[in-house]
């Protein structure tokens, strides 16, 4: 059986490496222009190319996004901009327009094309247009089910990528003219204000000023403010209709995120591949998802049309429960010190958990904490400080440490 790619976002080289080291089979970025994710990190060509090598050592692949619905004047420079990432040898391009997807055949016709999410493709008579303009990959529309999914597998060769985990958009795909209407930043060009999180009232024309909630909410009401999308539970289901790539959502998310859900999708994906037979999903791959900043979880379309209960109406903060605040560097075996760079604030006395690819989460109390010179300290007191403190298990660099929040 051929494993379906577990395919991560990256929003900068931190996040990249990251994903890579995490198990991620493939990343995908932006560059400065052209992508639809603009305050994003995003990538110079140079930070692609040392993204590239990182990711190609390691026998990962990257994807960068040309997405954007491109006018006259975006198409200045493309050209050059194509031959700069075919020259660092990138795997492949993700493409909504169709001129794009032209002129990337005629300029670089060696590269694979995959055609995004934003084309919204959502029928098989559609996937197969595609694939007969010589499209790879074809990401598909997050407005499908599981039964359509298989439809377009019977009908068509081309690879097939379907979003499993991340942020919904009240759009199709992300097609959504609030953000250009409500903050004139333009959503098909990377500057989202996610007012689909936004909270609204409703108003009578002829009594301005007086304001009635869509709800019985003094707050408001978030009417357009769908959960976070989490398909680890059915990922056997989806393996089962053919896709070929199990994409990740969150190119603005925090390195900690990219790890913590690339790190439960790789564990059970392997689990599934080495006996399909008999997999059960691990309720402890679940239960780091929700150690994540996250909204609550839906299945989207997967089975249907989302209903009332997938979308949150009363508010649309995030559940954090727990704080990432640091990163093994080294350990030493002798003594079992761990040497770590402080990501947030934590201090002695405190319980912490530690996790990473190698390392099944395991809780420790904070005994004692010093810095490289060996003066104890209370707690790291600069950003990113180096420090050094004794663990009661084997640790790896890369692996993660958070604290739960209080309450």
């Amino acid at each position: 059986m051929k494993k379906a790619e577990l395919l991560a976002p990256a929003g900068n080289l931190e996040k990249l490496k990251m994903a890579v080291h995490y198990g991620a089979d493939a990343v995908y970025l932006g560059g400065k222009e052209y992508g639809l994710r603009a305050f994003a990190g995003n990538f110079s060509v140079p930070e692609i190319a040392e993204g590239v090598i990182y990711a190609h050592r390691r026998q990962a692949k990257v994807y960068v996004t040309i997405n954007i619905f491109a006018h006259n004047k975006d198409l200045e420079g493309l050209e050059n901009y194509l031959a700069a990432l075919s020259e660092i040898n990138v795997d492949g391009l993700i493409i909504s327009d169709p001129g794009v997807l032209d002129i990337a055949q005629r300029t670089v016709p060696q590269m694979d094309l995959h055609l995004s999410t934003q084309a919204n493709t959502t029928n098989w008579a559609s996937a197969r247009f595609w694939q007969s303009r010589g499209v790879k990959r074809i990401v598909l529309a997050r407005e499908l089910s599981l039964a359509e999914i298989a439809k377009i597998r019977e009908h068509v060769e081309a690879e097939l990528e379907v979003f499993v985990h991340g942020a919904m958009c009240i759009s199709y795909s992300g097609r959504c003219l609030l953000s250009n209407y409500l903050a004139e930043r333009d959503a098909n060009k990377g500057e989202c204000a996610q007012p689909c999180r936004w909270h609204y009232t409703l108003t009578e024309e002829k009594r301005p000023g007086l304001y009635y909630p869509v709800q019985e909410d003094e707050r408001g009401s978030y009417i357009f403010n769908s959960h976070d999308l989490c398909l680890l539970p059915h990922l056997p289901a989806l393996i089962k209709t053919g896709v070929n790539s199990l994409k990740i959502e969150g190119r603005m998310k925090s390195a900690y995120y990219t790890a913590i859900v690339v790190n439960a999708y790789r564990k059970a994906l392997d689990a599934y591949y080495a006996d399909p037979d008999n997999y059960v999903l691990d309720p402890k791959w679940y239960e780091e998802l929700c150690k994540v900043s996250h909204r609550s979880y839906t299945t989207g379309f997967l089975f249907g049309k989302p209903q009332t209960g997938d979308h949150n109406y009363g508010t649309s903060n995030y559940v954090r429960s727990y704080d990432f605040v640091g990163v093994a560097l080294s350990y030493d075996e002798g003594s079992g010190w761990v040497t770590a760079e402080q990501r947030n604030h934590f201090k002695v006395g405190e319980e912490l958990e530690f996790i990473g690819p190698q390392t099944d989460m395991f809780c420790y109390k904070l005994s004692v904490m010093e810095d490289l010179e060996g003066v104890a300290l209370e707690a790291a007191p600069h950003p990113q400080q180096i420090v050094r403190f004794p663990v009661n298990q084997r640790v790896f660099p890369g692996d993660l440490i958070r604290r739960a929040k209080d309450g």
